[in-house]
């Protein structure tokens, strides 16, 4: 199976495990809740999927990589403790709590949350002494002397003996206490994490072309490998990059892509998006005024300098769109609390103890996020958005006339509407981008590959998907029930829906 799937399966599963009956005891005992054990190369996505899972089922993750603990530091360490067995007192070995355990525990304290996540990586490259150990806790979900709290559903994950010297493989007995599932590279499956997270285009666009290379894991040594993770990271290195205006090189692509071949390849096509990037103005294309000898070049390009137009226009307006649904939520999650704000100032309330009070709040929702390990990109942005309000509001206080606490709190509602009034104003120039790409696309390219491309794109991204579905544009319309997507598309908008109104009722609470 793929990542995804393996996501949908453990989700599933976690989510049965965490199931209760009318007594509020676990439908399936915690002895009978079976580990989850994924195991697959290396690098494609297993970390990121446990986040995703826990954030989307609002419940804590721990993670850990069992290479990295000793017997002692999973066990805990012996002590003599004095017991008296009829009428004889005897000095017996007992064990301080796991660190693992204790990590558990403490994650309760912080959040407040009693259900969560183990997730234990690597579990099949442990040391020898831990061997034993292991395979004890994950038949009865101990360590040493202490159990792992009601609540809690273990995932384990590790690499296939080909992948990893240090692997020690479970025998039946073990397995069969287990569910096995078994994951492969699939990059159409990453590609739709890869949109959400906001990867680079360059490396979207260069794996449309070139699928092969999106993981490679040669066995031999010294051979190298290309993995999902590589790819992320990379990305992550070209926008920092591009921001400092540092040249994008072999030099820096090989160090998160060790395929000499691939490494040089890719090298040679982001010079080459990069030339695209200035020759084609996209700016221009997306504000309708092309030159005609853009049109006409581009008309007699090849399939992959087509694809890389494609790819340039969403890259420019896809950040757009996201920044705009981003900034929506943000200002969605602080409008309860300025109505909060507004009814303690009628009370007598300080506008400066109230902005206090609020920035409390998204520090500590923050911090909570962090602490069960399940902070998504959105939620980080959606926090820091509403802090750097709030930091605003202090500073117009610092310099506002206002004599009373109603004028100082007009100031800070005055700040909130110019946000609100610059996100709106931000929606026609957006649409008339999207609409100018298509307008583009049908001149140049008919109805060739690229329109599918675009319409796909901006369908599978939640930012862009939930645009669309607020904000229309016609060429996207046109182009989308042309395609016959349609109708998946509104069953994606009615998931979407879905999930803003879990969110909203979350951020509400």
């Amino acid at each position: 199976m793929n990542i995804q799937e393996a996501k949908k399966q453990i989700k599933r599963s976690v989510m049965i495990y965490l199931t209760k009956d009318e007594y509020g005891a676990y439908v399936i005992p915690v002895e009978k809740q079976r580990p989850i054990f994924m195991i697959g190369a290396p690098g494609i996505g297993k970390t990121a999927i446990m986040e995703q899972i826990a954030e989307e089922l609002n419940i804590s993750l721990v993670s850990y990589s069992m290479t990295h603990h000793t017997r002692q530091s999973a066990l805990g360490l012996p002590l003599i403790v004095h017991k008296e067995f009829k009428g004889q007192t005897y000095e017996v070995t007992e064990y301080t709590m796991s660190e693992i355990i204790v990590s558990i525990y403490d994650t309760i304290e912080r959040t407040g949350c009693d259900e969560g996540i183990l997730f234990l990586d690597e579990i099949n490259c442990v040391s020898e002494t831990l061997g034993p150990s292991m395979l004890q806790f994950l038949q009865y979900k101990t360590f040493g002397n202490h159990k792992i709290p009601n609540g809690w559903v273990i995932v384990t994950a590790g690499n296939p003996p080909e992948y990893n010297r240090s692997v020690r493989e479970f025998d039946m007995a073990t397995l069969d206490r287990l569910k096995v599932m078994d994951v492969s590279p699939d990059y159409d499956a990453w590609k739709f994490y890869a949109r959400k997270s906001g990867v680079h285009e360059a490396v979207l666009t260069f794996l449309d072309i070139k699928k092969d290379d999106f993981y490679i894991a040669d066995r031999e040594k010294g051979a190298g490998y290309v993995t999902a993770r590589g790819w992320e990271d990379l990305s992550e290195a070209i926008k920092l990059y591009e921001q400092k205006d540092f040249p994008v090189d072999e030099t820096l692509i090989s160090q998160y892509i060790s395929v000499p071949r691939v490494a040089r390849e890719f090298a040679t096509y982001y010079a080459l998006y990069s030339k695209y990037r200035s020759d084609y103005k996209i700016k221009d294309i997306l504000k309708g005024c092309e030159s005609a000898e853009i049109r006409d070049r581009a008309g007699r390009a090849g399939f992959d300098e087509r694809l890389t137009i494609t790819g340039l226009m969403l890259e420019y307006v896809q950040p757009e769109i996201r920044r705009n649904i981003l900034e929506e939520e943000s200002l969605r999650a602080l409008l309860p609390k300025l109505r909060e704000m507004k009814q303690a100032v009628k009370q007598g309330g300080l506008v400066h103890d109230l902005l206090d009070t609020v920035k409390d709040y998204f520090e500590k929702r923050m911090k909570t996020a962090e602490a069960a390990g399940k902070i998504s990109f959105e939620e980080r942005s959606i926090n820091n958005y509403s802090l750097s309000f709030i930091r605003k509001c202090f500073d117009l206080l610092d310099v506002s006339n206002a004599d009373s606490e109603e004028g100082r709190f007009a100031e800070v509602s005055r700040e909130y509407q110019r946000r609100v009034e610059s996100m709106k104003a931000s929606v026609p120039v957006i649409q008339n981008e999207l609409n100018n790409m298509f307008v583009f696309l049908e001149r140049v390219f008919g109805d060739d590959n690229e329109i599918l491309v675009a319409v796909t794109e901006l369908t599978v991204t939640y930012a862009s998907a939930r645009f669309l579905s607020e904000h229309g544009c016609d060429g996207y319309y046109r182009h989308n029930r042309r395609l016959m997507v349609f109708e998946r598309n509104q069953e994606l908008m009615e998931e979407i829906e879905e999930l803003d109104r879990k969110r909203n009722e979350k951020h509400s609470s």
